[in-house]
């Protein structure tokens, strides 16, 4: 039998995650593989049983929109829910327990490590798990100033609250402050889900705009800061970042970075 992790959701089919995988694992000749599987609400706690039943079985990531409810179903000795308060990743642990983590705050900080964000203000579009991972990572490199826009307020002034940042809610379509950093955290923008239509004019010109959301890659978001010649950063390096954590839990090898490019190549082909 083949070891094999998987990436689970609702909806699943758009994911590039096995992709990502299989072309780390066949760089580095692994012998394994890495899957998508369509999981439903109702399901959820039926999948980890039976991945728990499956030696051959290392792992899953977990996308929208299982990143909060899977907290309640796997181990936890990372404290993730009392930090990040969501959790993406669930290896198998070496005594046979599922073990949940986040490797998205750590992929989504990953291409905009370079940027001197502390005291800055940013704005995040969205307040469930990928705006968690967002803020956990913001908030740990000394975010002045966060405004959530969101279509809950009180959801999202809550967000604020829990991660000690300073900042407001508001609702989404509300002006946006001349912040530094803009990142869209929701699905607003993908393939099947409503657009995110923001007026960027607000946004100084040394602004960067970050679109999580991925498929469609050339979102209208990050076509309209190209127009005004903002830096942008798109879903793809998120993605590969966290995928990059998450490969090195799921086979015990670190991913071959050096060759992002030619990975990109085979993303957007």
């Amino acid at each position: 039998m083949t070891r094999y992790a998987e990436v689970i959701g609702d909806p699943i089919a758009h994911s590039k995650s096995p992709i990502i995988h299989k072309f780390w694992l066949d760089a580095l000749g692994i012998e394994g593989d890495y899957r998508r599987t369509h999981v439903l609400g109702d399901d959820l706690a039926g999948y980890f049983a039976r991945a728990k039943d499956d030696a051959d079985w290392r792992g899953c990531n977990v996308t929208i929109p299982h990143k909060l409810a899977v907290m309640d179903l796997v181990g936890d000795p990372g404290g993730v829910r009392s930090t990040i308060g969501a959790m993406n990743t669930v290896i198998r642990g070496e005594d046979g327990a599922l073990i949940g983590t986040n490797t998205d705050a750590g992929g989504f900080f990953s291409p905009i490590a370079g940027l001197e964000l502390e005291g800055r203000h940013a704005v995040v579009v969205g307040a469930g798990g990928g705006a968690r991972a967002v803020l956990f990572a913001l908030s740990r490199v000394g975010i002045g100033r966060v405004t959530i826009l969101n279509r809950n307020v009180l959801k999202a002034a809550a967000l604020l609250s829990s991660f000690g940042v300073k900042g407001d809610a508001l609702p989404i379509g509300a002006p946006l402050p001349p912040a530094d950093l803009l990142v869209n955290a929701s699905p607003l923008g993908m393939a099947g889900q409503p657009p995110l239509d923001l007026d960027l004019a607000p946004l100084p010109e040394h602004a960067v705009v970050y679109d999580i959301v991925y498929a469609p890659l050339e979102t209208p978001l990050l076509a309209q800061a190209r127009d005004r010649e903002l830096d942008t950063v798109d879903g793809l390096e998120m993605l590969v970042g966290q995928a990059a954590l998450a490969f090195e839990l799921f086979f015990g090898a670190e991913p071959p970075r050096d060759r992002d490019e030619e990975l990109r190549a085979l993303l957007t082909a």
